[in-house]
């Protein structure tokens, strides 16, 4: 009895606390499982089955999962829990992070294993894809920087190299320093930091701040931040008005009835660019759905599931992953809050930064 009460704490300290799955595993009889779902129901997936319940290609899963039976995460456990396949783990974790309303119970039952076999699984494979991220996850090469600031040139914006917002994941009430965690909106959050290309593809992750910092002071603190003119030179970056405007990262005038024509077009045309890390968001947490609402418990943790999803999101660009715009809307139920003209945190704003901004008035204009 004192193996499976250590193994039930050290699953309460990274699952939510959840008194039913706890006592669950305390149950002395056997659960119905589903036996046949490894070895008989997903081969019979065709490729658009598999993408609808796995998020991701079947290609690109069974590539991740070569990739993760060669590392220590898989070997260093391969002789305790050999049963499971590094294919399988896969197919687990990848299942898990798509689907938002599953329980662990319901996941442990579908793959035939206990609760602290996900647990352990998911904490495997968290850490196997983050730690690829910087392979995965990576400043655009000089030919790349070309690419991308054509694309934007052709759609009206010249010079820029991507696009940059935040969102807000939802968590369940941290053991520590709770209140820190309440965003505006009420709920408790973590912080992601995103930057994207004009492919969607993500270039800069910056994950783990509590929900009721403001975005402008998570910008700053990011190494993005510190290292923004060295990546960029003399490109930069767009912001929403949440944003401090630097030389490098150019934002919205703000809008107080006093704009000029040229500004106001300025606006839409940042507008009309910056969309696309909406749109990245959005297909984000359309694709793993578990980042409507992480259920784990650790915050480190949860920051590594984050960033292994943004890992397989970039693995799977190529994917025929059908978005529905619609359901981008969630974006603008659980928004990274921008400053407004009351905000106490409003800080000045660059005075380089306003000079290239007038610059780029000026071009936007001719």
């Amino acid at each position: 009895m004192s193996d499976l009460s250590t193994e039930i704490e050290t699953l309460a300290s990274y699952l939510s606390d959840s008194a039913e799955e706890l006592e669950e595993l305390l149950e002395d009889r056997v659960r119905p499982k589903n036996e046949n779902y490894f070895n008989q129901t997903i081969p019979q997936y065709n490729a658009q089955e598999f993408l609808e319940h796995f998020r991701i290609s079947r290609h690109v899963a069974n590539s991740i999962a070569e990739e993760f039976q060669n590392s220590d995460y898989y070997k260093r456990h391969a002789g305790c829990y050999g049963k499971l396949s590094a294919l399988n783990q896969t197919y687990i974790f990848l299942w898990f992070v798509g689907h938002q309303t599953a329980s662990f119970r319901d996941v442990a039952d579908r793959f035939s294993i206990t609760i602290s076999s996900l647990f352990r699984v998911i904490q495997r494979v968290s850490y196997f894809l983050s730690n690829l991220s910087p392979q995965i996850i990576k400043w655009p090469t000089l030919e790349e920087k070309n690419e991308i600031e054509s694309h934007f040139r052709q759609n009206g914006f010249p010079g820029v190299l991507g696009v940059i917002d935040g969102t807000h994941i939802k968590i369940d009430k941290p053991s520590d320093d709770p209140d820190s965690y309440i965003n505006r909106k009420g709920f408790y959050s973590i912080q992601v930091q995103l930057l994207c290309d004009h492919q969607l593809k993500i270039r800069d992750v910056f994950i783990g701040y509590p929900g009721s910092v403001h975005d402008s002071r998570v910008f700053r603190s990011s190494p993005l931040c510190q290292s923004l003119l060295e990546k960029c030179h003399d490109l930069y970056i767009l912001g929403d008005s949440g944003y401090p405007l630097l030389p490098n990262l150019l934002t919205p005038f703000k809008d107080r009835g006093q704009l000029t024509r040229a500004q106001s077009n300025y606006n839409v045309k940042l507008s009309k660019n910056r969309y696309l890390i909406e749109h990245c968001i959005g297909l984000l947490k359309q694709k793993f759905r578990q980042l409507f609402h992480v259920k784990l418990r650790s915050i480190i943790s949860i920051a590594h599931l984050i960033r292994a999803c943004c890992v397989l999101h970039n693995m799977a660009l190529m994917d025929d992953f059908h978005y529905e715009e619609n359901e981008n809307q969630i974006e603008r139920v659980f928004p990274v809050l921008n400053m407004d003209e009351n905000d106490p945190d409003e800080e000045p704003e660059d005075r380089n930064g306003i000079h290239i901004r007038n610059r780029v008035v000026n071009i936007l204009r001719q």
